[in-house]
């Protein structure tokens, strides 16, 4: 099985939009439930989230015209876990991609979990962001 998989979703709205929306931390329990199962606090230079797995510090790029969402999930254990994302203008639209790397460790299985609950948040957010 790959090391990393590249995960994309078409959105029917302007990639502005799209990245307004998935950019701000605030957002992520309404889309992204693989990390923020809780309200998301800011707590100095990171977001703090209830993910599934443990409280969780999360940072993110800094705001930019690139439609780049590249984040740190910092977990308790104090192991960190970098996450490509971004959005991308698309014919009619956007494609938002999710790079998941699997982590050390990691059962086939896992991964492929993994990659399922990615899908699925994915999903979420184009549900949201198209109703």
């Amino acid at each position: 099985m790959h090391h990393v998989r590249h995960i994309s979703i078409f959105i029917s709205r302007d990639p502005d939009e799209v990245y307004e929306f998935a950019a701000d931390p605030r957002n992520l329990p309404q889309w992204a439930a693989g990390l923020a199962r809780s309200d998301v606090r800011q707590q100095g230079d990171a977001w703090v989230a209830e993910a599934p797995f443990g409280q969780v510090r999360i940072h993110f790029a800094a705001p930019n015209a690139f439609g780049v969402m590249d984040h740190e999930v910092e977990l308790a254990s104090g192991r960190v876990v970098r996450n490509p994302m971004r959005v991308m203008r698309s014919s009619g639209g956007s494609e938002f991609v999710f790079t998941l790397f699997r982590q050390p460790d990691m059962s086939d299985e896992q991964f492929a979990a993994d990659a399922l609950a990615v899908e699925a948040d994915l999903q979420r957010l184009k549900d949201l962001l198209e109703q």
